[in-house]
């Protein structure tokens, strides 16, 4: 490949940090969409990175602090990777914010977004 592109970086789906993915970008419509109607008053794409263990980190997509002023991490999944799913279970164990998974819908259903909370 002349590009330069690592093609297991590629067909893992990861990005770089700060780099939005096509769920994330559209959740945030999502969230611009809460802000507007005063149900949340703030978020930052990847705002937080927390501790779990010695070399191990977890930074959920997004930190929205609720119309309340309660926090809540949120994380956009179209699907799960075992090691994710861990990190976001322990986070949950470990830190007082309520954190939650969110998946796209499909439009055929309504679209919008179903939320598990951890």
């Amino acid at each position: 490949m002349g590009s330069g592109v690592n093609p297991k970086v590629l067909a893992l789906g990861r990005f770089k940090s700060g780099v939005r993915n096509t769920l994330e970008a559209a959740y945030e419509l999502e969230l611009e969409a809460q802000k507007q109607r005063g149900e949340i008053l703030w978020y930052q794409f990847e705002g937080i990175t927390f501790k779990l263990a010695k070399d191990t980190r977890y930074t959920p997509d997004f930190v929205v602090m609720m119309a309340n002023g309660e926090i809540e991490c949120r994380e956009t999944k179209g699907f799960w990777r075992d090691e994710a799913k861990m990190k976001i279970k322990v986070a949950s164990a470990l830190f007082p914010f309520r954190f939650v998974a969110l998946y796209a819908l499909p439009k055929k259903l309504g679209g919008g977004f179903r939320r598990e909370e951890f």
